[in-house]
């Protein structure tokens, strides 16, 4: 089988940051942007624990579905099975300059986010009490903080 594009980046040398992942263009025209929202340094540092990362999923995508200028853009936000990151997909051809703005928002609204976790419940959720708020709102600010404060080309192209 042929390796899978994602399978190719070299996550020895890749750093945390906002990458784009792919691009695809559907049958109408329009593009397609899936976006790596890489929190943790793969390999090298903890992975993001399951439950805080589930918390990060809730409030994202509540925050970016909601979103007064992304929201009809917004296609996809879920996390990584290897616990280093999320995926967002978006509609257009978008670079992660381009997004920068909306991931300060985003991550500054989960480092700042005070009560009820949209959709913890048994009724919307398959694993409600699946969640950490408090490290979810620690993680969020260490990467806003960390990394989206003053990214580099680094942080923002995957590693040739």
């Amino acid at each position: 089988m042929k390796k899978i594009d994602s399978f190719t980046v070299d996550h020895l040398r890749l750093l945390r940051g906002i990458y784009v992942s792919r691009r695809d263009t559907m049958e109408s025209g329009e593009v397609l942007t899936t976006f790596d929202i890489r929190m943790t340094e793969p390999n090298r540092m903890q992975p993001i624990a399951g439950p805080t990362l589930h918390t990060i999923e809730h409030l994202a995508a509540t925050f970016l579905r909601n979103h007064p200028r992304w929201a009809d853009r917004v296609i996809y936000w879920g996390p990584m099975g290897c616990c280093t990151g999320n995926y967002l997909i978006l509609k257009g051809e978008l670079s992660s300059s381009d997004i920068l703005p909306l991931m300060r928002e985003t991550f500054s609204f989960i480092a700042g986010y005070d009560g009820e976790i949209p959709g913890a419940t048994p009724r919307d959720c398959g694993n409600y009490s699946y969640m950490d708020l408090d490290d979810a709102r620690l993680q969020a600010k260490c990467y806003l903080d960390e990394v989206l404060a003053n990214p580099t080309v680094d942080n923002l192209e995957y590693p040739k």
